[in-house]
């Protein structure tokens, strides 16, 4: 017998079986998205669809969503990070939708109009400096970011039934100070900073570190 780092015998190897998942939800960061519409009304949406390449985060959302509309709109956004404590803060808001009236869609699975979200979950905000949308204090995170390039997915025609990926460029970085590493200026300890996590719409939280990766072989800064 062959044991490895994965838990079973190679001589015997897990057999994979076939699925079709309504959703590929297999674990991303949840953010609060603030952003604000034409009229400087501002909306806060929880969504965990987004990574980041670089200072450019890739947001997708469906069309239906007040804030697909505010980003075409406007443009601006604050992608706040929520860490894993604000899970009921981040819960509160999951079946709220800043539409009025609400889309038949939505309506039909129970979402519910929320004009002023973040007093719904107990949350404060700030106009952000480079941006109008508001930053939420609670959150550890805050990144001021506009929209540089805005499109559907292939084959789908712009409104409210197509899903939208937006690149937001990140103009502002703000942080808790206790997330910062000691003794640096611009980066983050991975020990301190416990962001809440999505999975098949269930929340998570990180673990303590299981090894060292050999990318922390690399200076941050080469990143840059």
């Amino acid at each position: 017998m062959l044991a490895t780092d994965a838990g079973f015998d190679r001589e015997q190897p897990v057999q994979h079986t076939r699925i079709d998942p309504a959703i590929l939800y297999f674990g991303t960061p949840v953010v609060l998205l603030s952003t604000i519409n034409a009229d400087g009304v501002a909306n806060t949406a929880p969504m965990s669809s987004v990574f980041w390449l670089g200072h450019t985060a890739v947001l997708g959302m469906g069309g239906r969503s007040q804030t697909a509309k505010n980003l075409l709109s406007t443009g601006e956004c604050v992608i706040n990070l929520p860490s894993a404590r604000l899970v009921s803060a981040v819960d509160a808001l999951a079946l709220t939708t800043g539409r009025d009236p609400v889309p038949d869609g939505k309506e039909r699975v129970g979402y519910r109009h929320v004009p002023d979200k973040l007093t719904a979950a107990g949350l404060h905000g700030r106009p952000g400096e480079t941006v109008s949308a508001e930053r939420i204090d609670e959150c550890p995170v805050n990144l001021e970011a506009r929209v540089v390039n805005a499109h559907t997915l292939t084959g789908e025609e712009s409104g409210d039934g197509a899903t939208f990926l937006f690149e937001a460029a990140v103009s502002r970085v703000h942080v808790h100070e206790d997330i910062r590493a000691a003794g640096t200026t611009n980066r983050i300890d991975p020990d301190r900073w416990r962001p809440l996590i999505m999975a098949f719409q269930r929340f998570y939280g990180l673990t303590d570190e299981l090894r060292p990766s050999k990318l922390a072989t690399i200076d941050e800064e080469w990143y840059r």
